[in-house]
């Protein structure tokens, strides 16, 4: 499979987790995407393949980890992003915020330097291609709120309970 822009290989694996079935791609550049799938995709090895690139096996331990409660560090890990620069300076920053930690989408537009910024900061991480290595579901609404997840509120709901913070 190749990807688009860069014609650069893409390797796919097939995870099961707690959350549902998943898919985690990357390329020789880095990690691509994670999407829960509604269903297991039965092609797709549950190993990285021969000639993948070392961070696919190693994401795939790191999460088995993270499942397990055990808080591995996921941002060690390359990523292949495409966005806009502004969805990449929230990505980047986001990645900075460790498990068991909560910040509003006002406190990352701030920390962006950008204090109007919370709804694109929002719009930014709706459109996050990796979910749990960029952890969007830290972010939380004004007001202690649950806030949006691309992956619905009940698997964000899980991820911070499993990052012990009750919410």
């Amino acid at each position: 499979m190749t990807r688009g822009r860069r014609y650069c290989p893409t390797f796919r694996v097939h995870l099961t987790t707690p959350l549902g079935p998943a898919v985690l791609s990357a390329t020789y550049l880095g990690l691509w995407s994670l999407e829960f799938a509604a269903a297991p995709p039965a092609e797709l090895p549950r190993e990285a393949p021969p000639g993948a690139p070392p961070w696919l096996g190693r994401a795939v331990a790191l999460l088995a980890e993270y499942f397990a409660g055990r808080n591995p560090d996921l941002s060690s890990l390359p990523l292949d992003l495409a966005g806009t620069p502004f969805q990449r300076q929230v990505w980047e920053e986001l990645r900075k915020v460790p498990p068991g930690r909560t910040l509003t989408y006002g406190e990352l537009a701030r920390r962006l330097g950008k204090p109007g910024a919370a709804r694109a900061v929002g719009q930014a991480l709706r459109a996050n291609p990796l979910p749990l290595f960029i952890p969007c579901h830290r972010v939380t609404a004004a007001g202690g709120r649950l806030g949006g997840y691309s992956a619905g509120p009940e698997r964000k709901r899980w991820l911070l309970a499993l990052e012990r913070l009750g919410i």
